[in-house]
């Protein structure tokens, strides 16, 4: 049997993103989210990081 998440660790976990990240919702047509998923799984990654790479990647061509 796997190990038991405890309380404190998820005290530590919330509070460690509480402190250290950001939390974006964003809302898209029914859909796009498996697509995009499965392009993140084709590319190697997460959906998160794929999405984060997308919008550093256009910030980087289009700067200020």
């Amino acid at each position: 049997m796997g190990a038991k998440y405890t309380d404190a660790q998820k005290n530590a976990s919330m509070k460690y993103l509480g402190e250290k990240t950001d939390s974006i919702q964003i809302r898209t047509p029914k859909g796009t989210k498996e697509r995009w998923r499965e392009a993140a799984t084709a590319a190697g990654t997460s959906l998160n990081r794929y999405i984060m790479d997308a919008v550093e990647e256009k910030i980087e061509k289009h700067p200020k």
